[in-house]
């Protein structure tokens, strides 16, 4: 792994968990899953613009019934309206930090849902870092609650992880590496609009417009939805998926940072402690695999 491909895969990192932090700042003044949509609204047409330039066709191989309309459809969903919708409503409630580090366990329930009901195997080193991040991430769960945080929240961030575990596993494989930009780009409209039609049902769209939202709200577009998919794929191209997702073991070390201080949040001994045990635990599987 060359110089080049080690600043993309920490770039990539800080670009992901800066989300966390920055939708906290979102939801503070409007509601999260109208404000998610217009998101993915935003980011989804400049990603089918560029695609377009690109040379890509929206029309995919299969048509509706092929695998990269089922990418499409399941990732749209689950990624975007179930994982994001679900992280964006519970951190009306809970910390950046603690969503981060729930949602960075994200690898660790891919490989346990895999080991457990799908029959991957896994090695000696891929079950310890199993069971050493799970921990990391329930001794953090554990303290925070203890400390107050929202049961709530905790529950459905959660249940956002597992959606996208579940969404990764479902498609593995079956986007097509000649047309990922154009997916991407119909994954976050597919998203928009479920979480468009939630949001009309059950939201008053009220907005309390500031520069600080206004910021927020620009650099979510550009920076995680749309310039750390690029970098993202940019790094697998030149050292492949299983290498670049080794750089996962940061997020949670930058998520809680990053919320510390952007929203001036704290950590105390055991987050640190929880975080370097969920961190090794991540890196542990991810070797596991190469």
């Amino acid at each position: 792994m060359d110089l080049r491909a080690i600043l993309m895969g920490i770039g990539f990192v800080l670009m992901w968990s800066s989300a966390f932090a920055t939708a906290k700042i979102i939801v503070a003044d409007a509601p999260p899953l109208m404000s998610l949509a217009a998101r993915f609204l935003v980011t989804g047409l400049i990603a089918v613009a560029l695609a377009r330039a690109m040379g890509q066709s929206w029309h995919l191989p299969g048509g509706f019934r092929g695998t990269q309309a089922r990418a499409v459809l399941i990732f749209g969903l689950c990624q975007n309206a179930l994982y994001l919708g679900l992280y964006f409503v519970a951190m009306q409630w809970i910390d950046g930090s603690l969503a981060a580090i729930i949602a960075s366990s994200m690898p660790l329930i891919v490989a346990g849902l895999g080991w457990a009901f799908l029959g991957q195997r896994s090695s000696p080193l891929g079950l310890l870092g199993l069971v050493t991040g799970m921990a990391g991430v329930l001794l953090i769960m554990g303290t925070r609650l203890s400390g107050g945080a929202d049961p709530l929240g905790v529950a459905i961030c959660i249940l956002g992880a597992l959606a996208l575990a579940i969404a990764t596993l479902s498609v593995r494989g079956a986007s097509g590496s000649g047309n990922l930009l154009m997916i991407v780009g119909l994954q976050m409209l597919v998203g928009a609009g479920a979480l468009g039609l939630v949001s009309a049902l059950t939201e008053t769209p009220e907005i309390t417009l500031s520069a600080r939202w206004i910021i927020a709200f620009v650099y979510q577009c550009l920076i995680p939805g749309l310039a750390a998919t690029l970098l993202w794929f940019a790094l697998v191209g030149r050292i492949g998926a299983v290498r670049a997702a080794t750089f996962h073991f940061l997020n949670p070390a930058f998520g809680v940072a990053i919320a510390a201080v952007l929203l001036g949040e704290t950590l105390g001994p055991w987050d640190l402690v929880g975080v370097a045990i969920t961190a090794l635990g991540i890196l542990a599987v991810q070797l596991s695999r190469a």
